[in-house]
């Protein structure tokens, strides 16, 4: 038989231990030794890129106290305009579809501001905002800020105002804003500003409950224009603004010597309600030689679901030829949210244009035959031909009511389906026809 192997383990003898301990002893030495030998390379590389670091940001403050964004010497490192530090960019883009019941020849719907296409798909608007945080109104110390807005778009031509003589096309608005440490702070805006008048912005869906755009809107109303204006908060019911520019009608440019003055009342009675009383007086180059009028803005929100907006406005003409002539417009906006997501919007005005000038007299802006007017188009049909001609009726009223579906899926997205009735005295003044119908829908991204 086979001897069976012996089952165990033998000790290390005295020399192979001490063999094996001097191996780890030899490992053990030999790690710190590296380490130290690698550190101060590290701690070295370390140290040159902390130092070409400092040279970056000493350069950088050094332009930045030669911009004059910075204090020099051994004032603090600090930026001394607090809107400066904080400075961002917003905007959206809006599209649509809608269709005109009346069917115009030129497919642009006479007097119809938000879409200006029948029957088409659009991307009505694509607004950027690169601005600062406002200026901080304190009675203590200076400070400063600006805002830039610039829109492209189908509708770009009805809400910009002459960025393209700036070599700015596409400027919406563009200001510096400057408090001046005077009793409450005086507020100062200087650049392109958006009027004081409507309760709609100019933004359209983006911004309103109602996706199109009303008639007061535009023809009591009036585009961005270049001036200063001066804000005062006298307290926490009362401001007053006052703001001097180019004519109410001047846009970036002046066309002539004529300024126009506006004033502005705030008044909130309490939480839920603000209220702006208006007036103006200037120069209306190009559309007339002197214009003046008043408006009466107000809002509400009686619930946090129900709220109620208002407008009054009353504008009178001195046309460069004729009698003067007056024009006014009233309107009331009704909204309501059932959830935070979906909501109705409804918005009726009239404009009551007794001496014809107004509506017929501001055009739209890159609008060539849109404007409602009271020309008989004739019948291009018949044989001969039948012209158009100038129908009996020189004056006239304007009224719109309009329905609106607000939908938010989402906090970024906002979805518009609307519909609106419009009627006119005006013979013929929507493409040949008194009354119409508009159906569509508009989506916005806001970011």
């Amino acid at each position: 038989m086979r001897n069976k192997p012996k089952l165990g383990f033998r000790l290390p003898s005295a020399r192979r231990g001490a063999a094996w301990g001097g191996v780890l002893l030899a490992g053990l030495s030999a790690a710190p030794a590296f380490a130290q030998n690698a550190e101060p390379a590290r701690l070295e590389k370390l140290e040159q890129e902390n130092q070409a670091l400092r040279k970056r940001l000493d350069a950088l403050e050094h332009l930045a106290q030669k911009e004059g964004i910075m204090p020099s010497g051994d004032a603090p490192k600090e930026f001394p305009v607090k809107a400066l530090s904080d400075i961002t960019l917003s905007g959206f883009v809006t599209a649509s579809y809608f269709y005109d019941t009346s069917t115009p020849g030129d497919r642009k719907s006479n007097g119809y501001l938000w879409n200006t296409s029948h029957n088409s798909f659009s991307v009505n608007k694509v607004k950027l905002t690169l601005a600062s945080k406002p200026a901080e109104r304190s009675g203590e110390e200076w400070d400063a800020g600006f805002r830039v807005s610039m829109i492209w778009g189908e509708d770009s031509s009805l809400v910009n105002t002459g960025g393209e003589t700036q070599g700015l096309e596409g400027l919406r608005e563009a200001y510096v804003d400057l408090n001046v440490p005077l009793g409450t702070g005086l507020n100062v805006k200087a650049g392109q500003l958006i009027s004081l008048l409507n309760y709609e912005s100019g933004d359209g869906g983006a911004a309103n409950a109602n996706f199109s755009q009303g008639y007061q809107w535009f023809f009591t109303g009036n585009g961005p224009a270049a001036g200063v204006q001066l804000g005062y908060t006298l307290s926490d019911m009362f401001d007053v603004k006052l703001r001097v520019q180019n004519g109410l009608y001047g846009g970036a440019i002046d066309g002539n010597n004529g300024k126009t003055v506006m004033g502005a009342l705030g008044i909130k009675p309490d939480d839920k309600t603000w209220i702006s009383l208006i007036g103006f007086g200037g120069d209306g180059f190009p559309v007339s030689d002197d214009v003046q009028g008043g408006s009466v803005l107000a809002g509400r929100q009686w619930t946090a679901q129900f709220n109620t907006g208002f407008e009054f406005d009353y504008f009178n003409f001195e046309p460069f030829s004729g009698g003067d002539a007056d024009l006014w417009s009233v309107g009331v906006w009704l909204g309501y949210d059932f959830t935070p997501k979906v909501g109705l919007a409804l918005r009726a005005e009239y404009l009551d244009d007794d001496d014809g000038f107004g509506i017929k007299g501001v055009g739209f802006p890159g609008r060539p035959g849109s404007a409602i007017g009271v020309l008989d188009p004739g019948d291009p049909t018949a044989m001969p031909p039948v012209p158009a001609t100038l129908s009996p009726e020189s004056s006239g009223e304007v009224s719109s009511v309009a329905l609106t579906l607000n939908w938010k899926p989402v906090p970024n997205i906002k979805i518009q389906p609307e519909v609106r009735y419009d009627h006119t005295s005006y013979t013929d003044g929507f493409d040949g026809k008194k009354d119409r119908i508009t159906v569509g829908a508009g989506v916005s991204y806001l970011f």
